[in-house]
């Protein structure tokens, strides 16, 4: 089962003699850390090192897998084929000889259905894609994995979809495009994400779902074990076990909110939320016997979205946040309170990216699979896949 192999990952071991994996845009190590695990147990890759401009991401990344973490824009090095020949012929195990793996999950801020308002102005953030496709382009890897959020598969921002698809054609590659829900593959956290992959020869296989929604990974499965704590308290055997010490209206807000995935009641807390649509979810519980909402690096905070504890009062821990994100324990994260949630939050659920990895592992040993192009997304959804993902969740209730 892919959640026990990620739960016996250990960090610093590396017994990889396979294909070589190279992170962009690494962030703290979510999707390395599925291709960790299987170097782990196969030796089926050996993990490089990762690329992201955050310094203090990097420092968990090379804390927890012992190789560089280099820090760049990815925009720069697209533009410098020589900086960026000369930063893999620097990292320490790579190997001319071996076949190349790029993985690269963009900031997804710039695709974001919270963009709405803004859909009619450019975003930065969004050309990231393109400089990823760049240098996959100068670096001719034999696969190419990008993950981001489902909206990059929209009608809005589908453009820039092509764009990685049309930069990417001309050197042969064979590009699928997919939308996965991290929950179907052990994650305890309903989270949609877009996955591209583009592979130098037919063949690839996306990866399938692991589970159906009534064996869905759940907040209680995740957490329940962890002991109680107040608000701003920590844990005596767990420094990430901790939450933020909340303000007194914050704590008589959470009070009022049912236990076990209660919403806030009408006429508590802040009365613009009454008279704004869209908030449900702000100060509301999580429920036991359910998957977490999207954890983003706004979990900290109540106020933020559906971030309390299903039973206490109080919200998010590191650990909590880091558990429904799909992270083993051994994982090991740096920097303030604040940072540690955005790292999680911006991290692609490892129990995810470990299916993503078989996938391209099987690909690569050359082993077949039964290919379901029906499950291929061959053209644009909608403006805004946010409609699609609830009408599914309504459908299963």
């Amino acid at each position: 089962m892919e959640i026990r192999e990620l739960k016996n990952w250990k960090p610093g071991v590396s017994r990889g003699s396979g294909a070589q994996v190279l992170d962009m845009f690494s962030g703290c190590g979510g999707m390395s850390l599925g291709f960790s695990s299987l170097e782990q147990i196969e030796g089926s890759f050996t993990l490089l090192g990762g690329v992201d401009i955050n310094q203090t991401s990097l420092n968990t990344y090379s804390l927890n897998f012992g190789v560089p973490g280099t820090q760049a824009d990815v925009r720069d090095l697209a533009a410098s084929p020589s900086d960026l020949r000369a930063l893999l012929h620097r990292l320490p195990k790579y190997d001319s000889k071996k076949p190349l793996v790029l993985i690269g999950c963009a900031p997804c801020q710039g695709f974001s259905a919270h963009r709405k308002k803004n859909w009619n102005t450019s975003d930065d953030r969004n050309d990231l894609v393109g400089a990823f496709a760049q240098i996959a382009v100068t670096l001719q890897p034999e696969c190419i994995v990008m993950e981001n959020v489902p909206e990059l598969l929209s009608g809005r921002y589908w453009h820039y979809f092509e764009k990685f698809r049309d930069l990417l054609t001309p050197s042969g590659y064979v590009i699928k495009q997919s939308i996965h829900n991290a929950a179907e593959f052990g994650t305890p956290q309903e989270r949609f994400r877009a996955l591209v992959v583009a592979t130098k020869s037919p063949g690839y296989v996306m990866p399938k779902a692991l589970l159906q929604p009534s064996e869905f990974r759940t907040v209680r499965d995740a957490i329940g074990n962890l002991p109680s704590l107040a608000a701003g308290a920590q844990s005596s055997s767990d420094t990430f076990h901790r939450s933020a010490k909340h303000r007194n209206s914050t704590i008589n807000v959470i009070r009022s909110v049912p236990k076990d995935g209660g919403s806030r009641p009408a006429g508590v807390g802040p009365a613009c939320l009454d008279r704004t649509k869209g908030f449900s979810d702000v100060y509301g519980r999580l429920s036991w016997d359910k998957p977490s909402i999207t954890i983003t690096h706004y979990a900290r905070n109540p106020a933020s979205g559906r971030f309390t504890h299903p039973q206490q009062n109080r919200g998010l821990t590191m650990r909590e946040a880091a558990r429904l994100q799909g992270f083993p324990d051994s994982f090991t994260f740096t920097g303030g309170f604040d940072d540690v949630f955005r790292q999680i939050g911006e991290a692609v659920p490892p129990t995810f990216s470990l299916a993503v990895a078989r996938s391209i592992g099987e690909y690569l040993s050359g082993e077949v699979r039964q290919a379901d192009e029906e499950d291929l997304v061959m053209s644009p959804v909608n403006d805004s896949f946010a409609g699609v993902i609830a009408g599914l969740k309504m459908r299963r209730e």
